[in-house]
């Protein structure tokens, strides 16, 4: 397994929820920001939402006021809390985290689907 583990992901319907988690499998050195991003088939993987370590959070246009990020500096743990789904949400997400010391360091991905 890679050094950030998601899970959560999973086929919901249209307007359901679904909680995504990503975890680091061993300790990671000077995270400043951890989210997340998703990629659709045949699209470019997009920036979903982010928070730093000083707690300030950044979310795609397309998700604000139905995404909420949320992270434990302590545990270099990060959650998503998907709610009011739609179709377009569908796609693979990737937990990510922007450390000083690695760089960025991904995850293999979580499929979600969002279909009735």
């Amino acid at each position: 397994q890679g050094q950030l583990v998601e899970s959560g992901g999973g086929l919901v319907q249209p307007g359901g929820s679904l909680r995504l988690s990503c975890a680091a499998s061993r300790i990671i050195f000077s995270i400043v920001t951890m989210g997340w991003y998703r990629q659709a088939p045949g699209k470019q993987r997009e920036l979903v939402a982010t928070m730093s370590s000083g707690g300030l959070r950044n979310y795609a246009d397309s998700v604000k006021g139905r995404f909420t990020i949320s992270r434990d500096n302590a545990k270099n743990t990060v959650s998503l809390q998907m709610n009011s789904l739609k179709p377009d949400d569908t796609a693979v997400y990737y937990c990510n985290a922007r450390s000083t010391y690695y760089g960025d360091i991904w995850g293999q991905g979580t499929q979600v689907t969002v279909s009735s």
